[in-house]
């Protein structure tokens, strides 16, 4: 008997000592969009459906891999963060979705953490492309704040210790990207501002091998588009970027654009020529990088306009998308 109890104890023991394998999710949905909320990461595949009463309340158990997933209630989106052994519970309004959504319980500080970092970028996003105007000491000074505020955050204790260390990559990763894109921009406004003379591109090639350079077209507006097959943003370009050719077709103007696909992907950019019937003078870098850090590319698509005798109109020029590019083109006669 005495043996019989000891094995009991064990394995009680050893039972209540081990981590539940699953996350035990709660909550309720005021105001709700519609019967359900869906968790989700669609690169491992995971999906779960959670069913909401007539009162908006729901329960589940959730087998995950620890990390982030997507929060769907049919019509909004929030990311939290899940390891196996949390409890959670949820309260939103569906309607103040962003503004109300809150997490209590063990393991929930990562996904308030989320919650609030959604707000900010959203907010710090409505001015960014202004603050890249701005200078040196400006744009610091918003960079900074934005930085050491997002930082501040992190040193909630709360806070799993893995998830704190790739945030904190996170925010260095983005100030130096903005960092980055700021001294591009710095140095458009002043190495390659209006006026001066247009770097050249030498001898690239077209499909039929025939080579151009810059200097072959002068005497006409050149609009280039740097691009690469491999670029969503850029493909997305091209319907606009065909009818402004047709638009203009008899203006001075000639569109140029420059693949800077790699070598392996030379056929691909022909087929893509061929196939999508691009227009303009089609001309291939063939890795040749002199011409894109003349103008300090870093980022693709990237558009340039540069006057009939050979000077720059705009080094980043608007896109083939976007209506003042058409005002500009209007304003320069063409």
């Amino acid at each position: 008997m005495k043996n019989l109890i000891y094995v009991f104890l064990t394995v009680l023991v050893l039972t209540s000592c081990k981590k539940n394998d699953f996350v035990n999710f709660s909550g309720k949905v005021t105001n709700q969009n519609s019967d359900s909320i869906v968790v989700a990461n669609n690169q491992i595949g995971y999906k779960r459906v959670i069913k909401l009463d007539e009162n908006g309340t729901f329960k589940d158990t959730l087998k995950v891999e620890d990390g982030f997933f997507s929060l769907f209630d049919g019509k909004e989106y929030a990311t939290v963060y899940f390891r196996n052994g949390d409890e959670i519970t949820m309260d939103v309004d569906a309607q103040k979705f962003d503004e109300t959504i809150i997490f209590a319980g063990k393991g929930a500080a990562e996904s308030n953490f989320m919650v609030k970092t959604a707000l900010n970028q959203q907010e710090f996003n409505k001015g960014v492309l202004a603050m890249l105007e701005l200078p040196k000491a400006e744009f610091d000074e918003k960079l900074n704040a934005y930085v050491s505020g997002f930082s501040s955050r992190l040193e909630n204790k709360a806070l799993d210790t893995a998830f704190a260390s790739s945030q904190k990559k996170n925010i260095e990763y983005l100030q130096k990207q903005l960092t980055g894109m700021h001294g591009e921009k710095m140095y458009i406004k002043t190495n390659l501002a209006k006026g001066k003379s247009a770097p050249k591109f030498v001898n690239y090639e077209k499909p039929d091998r025939e080579t151009v350079s810059l200097d072959d077209l002068k005497g006409k507006y050149v609009y280039i588009d740097v691009w690469a097959t491999w670029c969503p943003p850029c493909i997305a370009e091209i319907p606009s970027l065909q009818q402004l050719e047709k638009d203009y077709h008899d203006k001075n103007i000639q569109f140029v654009s420059i693949s800077v696909d790699k070598r392996d992907d030379y056929f691909t950019w022909t087929d893509m020529i061929e196939e999508k019937n691009l227009g303009g003078l089609q001309l291939y870098a063939n890795e040749d990088k002199s011409f894109s850090e003349a103008y300090r590319i870093s980022s693709i698509p990237r558009f340039i306009l540069i006057d009939p005798d050979g000077n720059l109109v705009d080094a980043d020029a608007p896109r083939p998308s976007e209506p003042k590019l058409r005002e500009l083109f209007s304003s320069l006669g063409i």
